[in-house]
Formats: structure tokens, sequence, C-alpha cells
């Protein structure tokens, strides 16, 4: 299908005669090929996007809004489309593919598509004698994961579209299928040519030439740590906005008056969602010392929901990992938690019974965890659970903030007033209390080494803002 790029309008070559294959976790079998993109592309497609510029920002917020919303239209129209080309692409189980991976961007295009709404979020504000206008950033770069690979580009190009920005994306070279659909998509929304432009390729050379342009004022990226530090770095020479959503480490709180059944269950579900690869995933599960053994009993009986197999079989929760990289990386740390002295209390680093072809981990719980364990500081982004004990609630907390991630947390109490003053004491962007759900109007993002800036609601759409104060 990809056999080309997107820009200005229409689809085009690639400047590079280099593939990149895009790999089924599942068979190991190659599904199709995307143009490994060259520098020359990011310039063409940086060069229609600041040409669109002018005109895109001048379009009223209502009908860019308008835009948006028969992008979501065409999302929703496509949803068990892109729920099976996910499934394919980067392993998620049918269901979860369905619900999350192609639902989720139909609810976060809808919620920037509200035209009154965004046009009051951007409107003139008095201060004193000034007037306090919001303009748009200009062209971003919009650089993606292959975790949650459509999710995350709508949480970027929608607001981005709806502030007058114009945008150039690179999708993940591991997953980057969806990412055609959605250029399909819009395409067919009927976007002003060079409004949204798509150059697939690596992070080496499509996704330093876009940090690094010079017309490029802004870039929003998702992904590791270490890409994310890179692309501060190469941008920092145009002195551009940056905005970052990195990895997580994050705690699971649970109180010794918490529900405890409850509260395994669901950070169970939560840390083994898609694999595991979910950088708001709570894989350090912190219980008081005395109800060590009982966590670990329900744990152990849990680990029976989460069938591991075929992900496009309605029964598997729990399928292959993206790559065959992120596999042995996996496995690896699990080898490191052994060697390390925690207690493996169910998975381990052999691949699962029956599946000698595609990227499966075990289901993996370890108990006994101590906060200096690999394991306990390190993203592992794979189907591992830590099991880490505590004696008071101070040293709970302390034991929630020792690390250097801030992205998610959560925590379980009987008394929910007194479960929310814990969650203020811990330095993470989302705390989720007793189960709340994930709301996409809030705010996105992290603390430290997770990140800056935030997504999704008002303040992802202020992201793609400049703020110009006219004294009168």
């Amino acid at each position: 299908m990809p056999e080309r790029i997107y820009i200005d309008g229409g689809w085009t070559a690639s400047a590079s005669p280099e593939t990149i294959e895009v790999v089924n976790p599942a068979t190991e079998q190659v599904i199709d090929t995307v143009p490994a993109g060259a520098k020359s592309d990011v310039d063409i497609a940086v060069a229609a996007a600041r040409r669109a510029f002018d005109g895109w920002a001048a379009t009223p917020v209502e009908k860019r809004c308008g835009y948006v919303a028969a992008i979501a239209a065409g999302l929703s129209e496509r949803s068990e489309e892109i729920a099976r080309t996910i499934t394919a692409d980067v392993g998620t189980p049918a269901k979860i593919a369905e619900l999350v991976q192609a639902a989720l961007p139909v609810t976060v295009a809808r919620s920037f598509s509200d035209g009154a709404a965004m046009a009051a979020a951007l409107a003139d504000t008095e201060v004193g004698n000034s007037l306090v206008v919001r303009e748009p950033v200009g062209v971003v770069g919009a650089i993606t994961p292959w975790n949650y690979p459509l999710h995350q580009i709508v949480a970027k190009v929608a607001p981005a579209l709806v502030a007058g920005c114009t945008v150039v994306l690179k999708p993940s070279e591991v997953a980057p299928l969806s990412a055609y659909l959605f250029a399909e998509i819009v395409h067919d929304a009927g976007l002003p040519a060079g409004v949204f432009n798509l150059v697939s390729g690596t992070g080496p050379v499509v996704g330093e030439a876009i940090a690094e342009h010079p017309d490029v004022d802004m870039v929003s990226f998702t992904g590791s740590g270490r890409a994310g530090s890179r692309v501060s770095a190469v941008a920092a020479a145009t002195v551009k906005r940056v905005a970052l959503e990195l990895g997580g480490k994050s705690p699971n709180v649970i109180l010794p008056d918490a529900d405890l059944a409850a509260a395994v269950k669901a950070g169970l579900g939560n840390a083994y969602l898609n694999g595991g690869q979910t950088c708001t995933a709570l894989t350090r599960m912190l219980v008081h010392r005395g109800r060590r053994d009982e966590a670990v009993e329900l744990l152990t009986a849990g680990l029976a929901r989460f069938t591991v197999g075929d992900p496009a079989e309605p029964a598997t929760r729990i399928g292959p990992l993206v790559s065959a990289a992120q596999r042995d990386r996996v496995r690896g740390y699990i080898e490191k938690g052994l060697a390390e002295g925690a207690t493996l209390v169910a998975g381990g680093s052999l691949p699962p019974e029956g599946f000698d072809t595609g990227f499966y981990v075990r289901p993996t719980v370890f108990a006994d965890v101590t906060p200096d364990m690999t394991i306990a500081r390190e993203e592992i982004f794979g189907p591992v659970l830590s099991v880490l004990t505590y004696d008071t609630e101070d040293e709970a907390v302390a034991i929630a903030n020792d690390t250097s991630y801030g992205l998610a947390a959560a925590v379980w109490s009987a008394d929910t007033a007194h479960a929310t003053a814990v969650a203020r004491r811990i330095r993470a962007g989302q705390v989720e209390v007793n189960g709340g759900v994930f709301n996409p109007l809030a705010p996105f993002g992290g603390y430290k080494q997770s990140g800056n800036g935030r997504e999704l609601g008002s303040f992802g759409l202020e992201e793609f803002c400049e703020v110009k104060a006219i004294q009168r």
C-alpha cells in the first residue's frame, strides 16, 4: 500500500530509493514496505507547509474545526480497517485494537471539532491595558511512536490544525501503516494543499531533518527518553519549541485500607495493556508489607485471564511485542531481575509454550523487588510487573517518587479523600484514584524525564499557540 509519501496535497515518490520493511510481529512475515525517506523529502514537505501556513492560519477557527470533524468522521468510518491494520502492524490484540487503538483517536479528534468551544479557547482576552491574543506557533514537526501509532498522531495533528498550524508528520518506521490510513482520511477531508504532510523514514534521517530544520517552528515528539534527548539537542540549534512525551515507570500505590482484590485486578490489566507497551503502564505495584502474600496470590490467580495468543483472535489478551528487538530487550530485563534477586512469581524469559514464531514474551510478575533494582528503575515496555513493599505511607510516597520519571501513577484507598491527598504528593502528570478512568479532555504529560508540555484538551491546544500581548 504505502509506496509513496504525502506532500502538498498529493502522493509523491520519495527521493530515497530505499524502503523499510513492515513486519507482522505475530508471524514475523513482511506485510508491507514504506519509503525510507530522505532529508530532501523533509525540505520539500516543510516548504509546502510553510507556503500553506498563512492561508491556513487566516482560516476561521470554526472552519478549521470543520475539517477536523471530517477527519473524525473518516476515522470512525474506517475504524474496523484501522483496528485490523494496527493488530497486524503492532500486534495489539483485536479487541484492544478496536476499543483503544481505533476508537480513542475518534474521541480525541471529535474533542477538537467543536468550533464554538475551540474559538472560545483561542479567543482574545483583556489583561489590564493589554489585549492578549493567541496565534499559531507555525510549522509543526510531529514525530510519533509505534505503540499507539494513530492515537499519538491525532493527539498532535488535531490540535495543531485547530490552532492554525501546518504539520509535517514522521510516523514510527516500526509501525507506520495506520499513518498512511490517516493521510488518506486527511486527503478525503479536503484539507488545503500543504497543511498536512507525511514523510516516512527513520529517526536519524527524517526525524533529525525535521528537528533541525530552520523553517520548523515547533517539534512535538513522543518516544523514548534517549530519542527525546536527541530531538531536544538537535532542535536547540534553531531555538524552536520542543514538546516531549517520553517514558514512565509508574507506581501503583495500594494503601493498607484499599480493596486489594479490586486494586490488583485493575493494576494487572493496566500493566499488561498492549502487552505492557504503554508509557503510562503501572509497572510498580506498591503494597503494604503485611499484605504482600495476599497481593501475590491475587496476582497469580489474575494471570489466568491474560491469554497469550494470536492477536487476531478475540480471546487473546496478550499478543506479541512489536519487534524482535523489543522482545529481546524485555527478556533481557527479566534475566536482570532474576540476577538481582527478585522473586519470580510467574512468567520468565523463555518463550511462551507453543510460540516459537512471533515476538512473544510470557506475562511476568516479580515480587520482593527493591527500589534499587534495575527492573524497578528502568522502563521495560513489556508485560513485566514488579511488586514492592512498604511499611508506612510516607515510605510508599517516597518509593513512588524515587524515579527519574513522572508520567503517571495510581492510588487506592477506601477513603477517596485520603487517596486524593496522597495523589497530590506524587510527582506525576496524571494520577488515577481508585481506578479513575482516562479523560481525553484532561492534560496529558509528565514531570522530570517523562518530558515537558501537555497534550489533549485545551491544554494540548495551548501547546501549539504563541501568546502575544498588545498594549493599548
